[in-house]
């Protein structure tokens, strides 16, 4: 199998450089309407879409969110600018973490800062999450080259043929573990959170004091 791992990591990499979140300024700063919420998330987000097909936000995602207090309720059947700051945290957080974590996670934030006039806003706090996730690019660049030639560094024994293979192969595992571990601590995090919120052991039982 003739794999061109290199050219592989090439566009990985300009995948990265492509990748484009919603800046702060570019969020509406009037209320939209659902069909309005929906056409802008799926304007703005496009690059993250695996197929041409997928889609970023439906009005029932929207409506699950609420429903399951991920989201307050609209005003007049309106999303204000802090909604969409919301639905923004909630789409990179759904690919990785379930609805309940992503509750745990946000319910401070929706009760500290959605709507409230305490001199610390939705828009400071993703402005703040904004500009440092955008630093981390090239060190995410940087790590996906150090595992591209730590993988491209064995499997010297396998036959001629199947090297190339399995070295990508080995690159994904690497990818898949890190995602696996970092996935892993996300959790313990949210499950902490949950036990400081409830004032009991998450896994079971009463929090020893």
């Amino acid at each position: 199998m003739s794999i061109d791992a290199k050219k592989i990591l090439e566009d990985l990499l300009a995948s990265l450089d492509s990748l484009q979140g919603i800046r702060p300024d570019e969020i509406p700063n009037i209320d939209l309407y659902m069909d309005q919420v929906t056409t802008f998330m799926d304007a703005e987000l496009s690059s993250s879409k695996r197929y041409e097909s997928d889609k970023i936000l439906t009005k029932t995602m929207i409506n699950n969110y609420a429903k399951n207090r991920l989201l307050p309720p609209p005003i007049k059947k309106k999303y204000s600018p802090e909604h969409m700051l919301l639905l923004i945290f909630i789409y990179y957080f759904k690919n990785i973490l379930s609805i309940t974590d992503i509750q745990t996670l946000l319910s401070p934030i929706t009760e500290r800062y959605f709507n409230k006039d305490s001199g610390y806003s939705m828009e400071d706090l993703y402005a703040e999450v904004y500009s440092m996730e955008k630093t981390e690019i090239e060190q995410i660049k940087k790590e996906l080259m150090t595992k591209y030639e730590k993988s491209g560094q064995i499997f010297g024994d396998a036959p001629t043929e199947d090297q190339s293979f399995l070295r990508l192969f080995s690159f994904v595992c690497i990818l898949s573990f890190d995602i696996y571990v970092k996935k892993q601590m996300l959790e313990q995090i949210v499950d902490e959170l949950a036990s400081l919120q409830t004032g009991s052991d998450t896994k079971g039982g009463k929090k020893e004091k």
